[in-house]
């Protein structure tokens, strides 16, 4: 069977709490073996530890930008005192979900802005010190998530994932250049993504890595508009399972057969996230 990755999923959430297991099940007989749990805030960091250690995943540790409005500066010292004291948890593979979103409103007027790039640069520091990958959110910030990543390189370069990429290609080139794969997941299903279609097809295919952000950015098949929400339909949940589902599609539009996509991106996943060669046989 094809192996995938799911290099960013939230199983975590509130919507996965009912069937969170059975949620993992229908991702390993889809041929998902390993998920990638990224934290958002100081208080999941135990559950996706737990949940790491409870599936076999792995897990991110880090604050993300949605949630710096209510994120205190003492929590960098606790992200700080989290990564030094779990070092030597093969599971602990980055510090993430990290970044800033210039898309809502409400963070991208001052004060706020500037808060989100102080958590998002000392965390890139904490990564720094303590020798992980990092894990960006990119949403309409590329540019200056790149500025402080030039600025903040560390001895032997960076690497990581830019997680749901939708830049320009000039940037997309910018960020592999610093060592960063870009992920892709939902929103690729889409034929109006007419410029996230073009960079599936057209970047390296070793830039490349799996991802649902479930149980958001579902694909097209589970996707409700707003007039269908507004009539009562429900949001369709994405989850791991669709993972294959979603990269068929990605190599359906490169040409490429699913099992060559799954051992490229694969290996793309443990480059970008080097402890995962400890906990994945392939």
């Amino acid at each position: 069977m094809t192996f995938w990755i799911d290099t960013h999923c939230h199983l975590d959430a509130g919507e996965f709490a009912p069937d969170v297991a059975a949620v993992r099940a229908r991702a390993a007989v889809n041929g998902v073996a390993h998920c990638v749990l990224p934290a958002v805030e100081v208080g999941n960091f135990a559950a996706v530890r737990r949940l790491a250690n409870e599936f076999s995943f792995s897990y991110a540790l880090g604050i993300h930008p949605l949630l710096v409005p209510r994120a205190q500066d003492a929590d960098l010292q606790v992200l700080d005192a989290e990564l030094a004291l779990r070092k030597s948890d093969p599971r602990l593979v980055a510090v993430g979900e990290i970044g800033l979103d210039y898309f809502v409103p409400a963070l991208t007027e001052s004060p706020m802005r500037e808060r989100q790039e102080h958590f998002y640069r000392e965390q890139l520091k904490l990564a720094r010190k303590h020798g992980l990958p990092v894990i960006l959110h990119v949403r309409r910030s590329a540019d200056k998530l790149l500025k402080h990543l030039r600025e903040l390189v560390p001895e032997g370069g960076w690497s990581g994932i830019a997680h749901a990429f939708n830049g320009s290609q000039q940037q997309a080139m910018a960020f592999i250049k610093l060592g960063f794969k870009l992920g892709f997941g939902g929103a690729v299903t889409f034929e109006p993504a007419r410029q996230l279609r073009h960079l599936a097809v057209e970047l390296p295919l070793d830039a490349l890595v799996m991802e649902t952000d479930s149980p958001d950015i579902p694909p097209h098949w589970i996707y409700t508009t707003a007039a269908q929400r507004g009539a009562g339909q429900a949001q369709g949940r994405n989850e791991p399972g669709e993972l294959p589902r979603i990269a068929q599609q990605v190599a359906s539009l490169r040409s490429l057969s699913a099992e060559a996509l799954a051992l490229a991106t694969t290996a793309n996943a443990l480059q970008a996230l080097p402890k995962l060669r400890a906990l994945i046989s392939c």
